[in-house]
């Protein structure tokens, strides 16, 4: 809790000498009829937010009344800038949002971007590693959270393996492809990225999805995000925001190419194979087995909170029923 505290105090400090009048006024300028609202990604920009883009680029955004400045992440992340009023919208994790909320921060989901979790232990086809078991006597690389240690070993759990027999340690900054062949034997991806990089360098990657071992980790993962005050003081720029976000990644499933173009369009930097192939896997994946995109379940958030709470990861049980919303996703 004291460091959401310093997070959001230093947020509250920070907007006090910031000089945002210029930005106001350009955008009045644009079109004044428009209310000027923004979110804050949660990494830099990939195909996890292409909805979002194409809802910019498409006019959805403007078409609901809204002038959407998309932010990316700085020290201060999605989450504290939308539990502190500094962005009305944000992209963040199931996960983040849970322990979050234990601390009383007041961050809600109020869509699941990708329905399953796709991620998983990802490890080059020649390190032998094709089931939990297989982690032990390996390296680890990650980022240093806790929960990293449970979920490896919950899965090693499953196959009967002994986790103080793998070795944990930081990547820092470094690349998965640089990491793998230098330091470390498995790490923890997203497949839709990272995955499908791989099958463009052409190397072969052995995976450990984690959902394949245990239900409870089948969360969402990234969602998108409001907070309380938002939703309680003005619920129809929600509900118009959450409108406009919802066609454009229905139009990026129905039209992945289209959409991919989009986001190559959007961010010029991004490597345009990487982009069109990994479109292609996820746009199925965005609303998945789900009656529309966005939903989300009680029993997935009380699953995984029910794990993070057993497993040592949370101080009390969480509330699930406050932590995401599905009221203003379209009919």
């Amino acid at each position: 809790m004291k460091k959401w505290l310093a997070v959001l105090l230093s947020l509250g400090l920070m907007a006090g000498c910031s000089k945002e009048e210029p930005v106001v006024e350009k955008k009045a300028e644009k079109n004044d009829t428009l209310k000027d609202v923004s979110i804050v990604l949660d990494w830099t920009p990939n195909t996890n937010h292409t909805g979002i883009y194409v809802a910019k680029e498409k006019g959805y955004f403007e078409d609901a009344g809204l002038d959407v400045e998309i932010i990316m992440p700085g020290e201060a992340g999605a989450d504290q800038l939308v539990a502190s009023g500094k962005s009305e919208f944000g992209v963040g994790y199931q996960e983040a949002i849970t322990q979050a909320r234990i601390q009383d921060v007041p961050i809600v989901s109020i869509a699941a971007i990708i329905q399953h979790n796709t991620s998983g232990f990802a490890s080059p086809e020649s390190k032998g590693i094709k089931t939990p078991k297989d982690f032990e006597g390996k390296t680890y690389g990650g980022w240093g959270s806790p929960v990293e240690k449970q979920v490896i070993t919950s899965l090693m759990n499953e196959e009967k393996g002994d986790a103080k027999k793998v070795d944990i340690v930081s990547m820092g900054d470094t690349d998965f492809f640089t990491a793998v062949k230098r330091d470390i034997d498995f790490a923890w991806i997203y497949y839709g990225w990272t995955g499908v990089e791989a099958e463009l360098r052409g190397e072969k990657l052995n995976m450990v999805y984690l959902t394949d071992y245990s239900d409870k980790l089948d969360y969402y993962t990234p969602v998108l995000t409001t907070s309380e005050k938002m939703i309680e003081e003005d619920p129809e720029t929600v509900r118009a925001f959450v409108n406009a976000v919802s066609k454009g990644y229905d139009f990026a499933i129905e039209n992945p190419s289209e959409a991919a173009d989009v986001l190559i369009k959007a961010v010029p930097d991004l490597d345009p194979k990487l982009v069109k192939k990994s479109q292609e896997w996820l746009s199925p994946k965005y609303k998945d087995d789900a009656p529309r995109w966005g939903e989300q379940t009680l029993y997935i958030w009380e699953n995984y909170a029910n794990w993070m709470y057993e497993n040592g990861l949370l101080e009390k049980p969480l509330d699930a029923k406050k932590a995401f919303n599905n009221q203003f996703l379209p009919k």
